[in-house]
């Protein structure tokens, strides 16, 4: 018998989503620097006028959900990029930056290291040579950064893919797989010598196959060695496709485990980039917890997905979670409310919304339960956007960042939630076959971590290749977009 599909609305709203954690592998909100700016701007000056605010959020530091005492919610978790930062830390001060430099001391950060950004050509310079004065300046100031405001960080990798456009290949000096791992081991070698302060450094494991992902953690693993190197590297994080290929997963664990590098109070963390699939968290918590039973104690998981943000800058509001048993799971998203006839509407956003039939189902935050259609949709007719001109949409900037507060929640939550009705007995349907014998993807990782040796090991990763091929990993979000807001959003900001 299956289990009825429990609604996100028939729990009450957690506002501590700290306390709700539990046990769960823990999802990063990949922070967006507007979302940042506008925090950390508001405590030195009136970025946003008073006379914008709600109502019922008459302060920025409510929106700040890394404040205990005054945010709408707390969450202590989340990730920054290094490549959208003002990295100089010893200029003036940079009020934009408050909300990470100035977070509260229980919170933590991982940080993007900014490798990203080479491989897109951002960061030019010819990375594949150590001399070269371009690089080496960026890669000092990220490795300054990093160690004063992060509390883990990902090393200053080169992803694989860099090479592949000839213009970016240009720009950064890498032309092949092997001038990515060598510049990746040279920025290696440069944090290891260097590095100072208690930020703990994940080692990047990149490769966009099988083959190449072994060749990479050969390259890469003695930096993670206490018997090479005595500042070395304090756990892992996965990319490319060691970070959404299930069966490579798996065999890199397990690989770590025999090599002596998953190691309790040495290599206590493992990240992977850019997963925002809703199955994946509970995925992640499985091998988490049999980790943690079988050999290591403190391990854990953590994975990032910029996903609210974006669903913002594309029109695109939270409005429900889907966990229905052996089904597809997903963070539900619909077209927000958008029309200026809204200026003066002072019904609650989500009486609004269903009432007008713009969502068929809206499940509050503690930020939206505060907001008004009005604190939206605030352009009338005939106002100027802060260009000069009278855009199509009834969105400012503020009304961005709300919604934004507003996906955050749901996101976190939804995580969360996931995890409690994995645990309760629902189960999506792409972590179980039930076609002749019911094989469920829990059971599986316990038998991996819990058989005594990498042969055998192996061996059940092996012979399970084809359920693991079912299991599909994906990046970033794909919702409906909407030309007018996110049109809107292009001309606001960068």
């Amino acid at each position: 018998m299956r289990l009825r599909t429990y609604r996100t609305s028939d729990i009450p709203m957690n506002t501590d989503l700290t306390a709700a954690q539990s046990d769960y592998a823990i999802y990063l909100p990949a922070i967006s620097s507007f979302y940042s700016t506008f925090v950390g701007r508001q405590r030195y000056e009136e970025y946003v006028p008073k006379e914008r605010w709600p109502a019922g959020i008459p302060e920025m530091e409510m929106l700040n959900f890394f404040n205990p005492d005054e945010g709408l919610y707390h969450y202590q978790w989340g990730l920054y990029s290094a490549g959208h930062v003002n990295l100089d830390l010893h200029g003036p001060h940079d009020p934009k930056e408050a909300m990470i430099r100035e977070r509260a001391k229980h919170t933590t950060v991982l940080a993007d290291s900014g490798g990203f950004q080479i491989a897109k050509g951002v960061w030019t310079g010819q990375w594949n040579n150590p001399n070269d004065k371009e690089a080496e300046k960026r890669r000092s100031l990220v490795f300054d950064w990093l160690c004063n405001i992060s509390n883990y960080s990902m090393t200053l990798d080169i992803p694989t893919w860099a090479y592949k456009d000839p213009e970016v290949a240009k720009k950064i000096g890498i032309y092949s797989y092997n001038d990515a791992v060598e510049a990746t081991k040279y920025n290696n070698e440069y944090f290891i010598k260097n590095r100072f302060g208690d930020a703990k450094f994940l080692n990047v494991l990149q490769g966009s196959n099988h083959a190449e992902s072994d060749h990479w953690y050969e390259e890469v693993k003695d930096y993670s060695n206490p018997d090479k190197y005595e500042n070395h590297f304090n756990g892992w994080s996965m990319g490319a496709q060691s970070m959404c290929d299930i069966h490579l997963i798996l065999k890199r664990i397990v690989t770590l485990i025999y090599d002596g590098l998953l190691e309790e109070g040495v290599h206590d963390w493992m990240h992977f980039l850019g997963t925002s699939k809703l199955e994946w968290s509970v995925l992640f918590t499985d091998i988490q917890r049999a980790v943690r039973e079988h050999h290591n104690a403190n391990f854990t998981i953590s994975f990032d997905a910029a996903s609210p943000f974006l669903a913002t800058r594309n029109a695109q509001i939270y409005t429900h979670t889907v966990t229905d048993d052996r089904k597809k799971w997903r963070y539900h998203s619909e077209q927000a409310a958008d029309s200026k006839t809204y200026c003066n509407d002072n019904r609650k956003y989500r009486d609004a919304v269903l009432e007008d039939k713009i969502n068929k189902r809206f499940d509050n935050s503690p930020i939206s339960e505060k907001l008004l259609m009005s604190d939206i949709c605030h352009y009338a007719p005939g106002d100027l956007n802060k260009m000069g001109n009278e855009g199509k949409t009834s969105w400012d900037t503020f009304a961005y960042l709300l919604m934004m507060s507003h996906n955050v929640w749901h996101h976190i939550n939804s995580v969360q939630e996931a995890n409690r009705q994995y645990d309760a007995g629902m189960i999506p349907g792409m972590l179980i076959n039930d076609t002749f014998n019911v094989i469920k993807f829990r059971d599986l990782v316990q038998q991996i971590f819990s058989a005594g040796s990498k042969k055998k090991s192996l061996e059940i990763i092996e012979n399970n290749s084809r359920f693991w091929q079912s299991i599909i990993g994906t990046r970033g979000f794909t919702g409906k977009k909407v030309i007018n807001a996110s049109t809107q959003f292009n001309a606001l900001f960068e």
